[in-house]
């Protein structure tokens, strides 16, 4: 079993020391990682080099160094490996002359599927794109859009599905439609790998997470890991209390805190063992006599270990 966050025991997408470089713009830096079935949210800011990521993987752009593997070989040297690999490109990449259920048809056609009729309709339906089904992609709204390029990805009922950027546009009930879709196929045992720079979605949707800044790997592994792993990186915590700076005088003696501030009976304390202040603030507000009323770490969610790994 692997010790290494980036990778996985049972990889259907690798990539081993991995560059992408355009004359002297070096887009993805020896990115060494693997996907398996689930959801893996890819993160990074704009421009951190994921889409060309996920180009590599499908076989349209070669890497300059290093290898990339679907389903153990580059797919470029297998092109039956395409049967079992949907994209969903963060570009347009419709037809606007063709009505949603003709395009889907002819990702269909492309794919060779055998029944492409029953196919379409249930690519369709999965989407729930319903009657605009047969409404001309010129008129659709960008979240229509990304429905229909959806549903032309998991016709040929892929194993493997690459998302670039997938929710761009979509309204909120159209986003909870389609997280919700992404996180069943990631159960069912399929391998979705979702990019996104919007770091709610990722975290609503993934539980493992690919991070790339600068085209490097910049961190991977579940968000309460990664964070775990920033030993260099006090944590935040934001306390109330009804007598803050009582309690933050006496926190301030602890060996474990590392400072205190207090604003209108708010306490922001810094530590470096977050369990270990969880046990010891309720002793020390029992000592003073002082009432917690609540008890929050601010740096514990994916936002703020993105912005960490940003800075460095």
């Amino acid at each position: 079993m692997t010790t290494n966050p980036a990778l996985v025991d049972s990889p259907t997408v690798e990539l081993d020391d991995a560059s992408k470089w355009f004359g002297q713009k070096v887009a993805v830096s020896n990115v060494t990682c693997s996907f398996g079935p689930g959801v893996t949210g890819l993160l990074g800011p704009n421009g951190a080099g994921k889409t060309t990521m996920l180009r590599m993987l499908t076989g349209l752009i070669r890497p300059s160094k290093g290898e990339v593997r679907v389903l153990g070989v580059w797919p470029r040297t297998r092109p039956s490996v395409y049967a079992d690999v949907g994209l969903v490109p963060e570009e347009a990449a419709v037809y606007p002359s063709l009505t949603a259920r003709e395009y889907v048809r002819y990702a269909a056609t492309l794919a060779g599927v055998s029944n492409v009729g029953e196919a379409t309709e249930r690519a369709i339906e999965t989407v729930a794109l319903g009657p605009p089904a047969d409404r001309k992609l010129a008129g659709y709204s960008k979240g229509m859009r990304q429905r229909a390029k959806v549903a032309a990805a998991l016709v040929s009922d892929p194993q493997i599905l690459l998302l670039d950027e997938p929710l761009n546009g979509t309204d909120p009930v159209q986003r909870l439609h389609l997280i919700n879709l992404f996180q069943r196929l990631g159960g069912e045992g399929r391998t979705v790998i979702v990019s996104s720079h919007i770091l709610g979605e990722v975290d609503r949707m993934s539980d493992r997470v690919i991070a790339i800044v600068d085209g490097r790997l910049a961190a991977a592994g579940d968000v309460a890991a990664i964070r775990s792993a920033m030993t260099d990186i006090p944590y935040r915590v934001r306390i109330e209390s009804d007598s803050a700076r009582v309690l933050a005088a006496r926190l301030v003696e602890e060996a474990l805190v590392h400072g205190v501030s207090v604003d209108d009976g708010t306490l922001r304390v810094e530590t470096g063992d977050l369990a270990a202040l969880g046990l010891r603030v309720p002793q020390v507000a029992q000592e003073v006599d002082a009432r917690i009323t609540a008890f929050q770490p601010e740096d514990a969610s994916l936002e703020s270990v993105f912005r960490y790994l940003v800075k460095r």
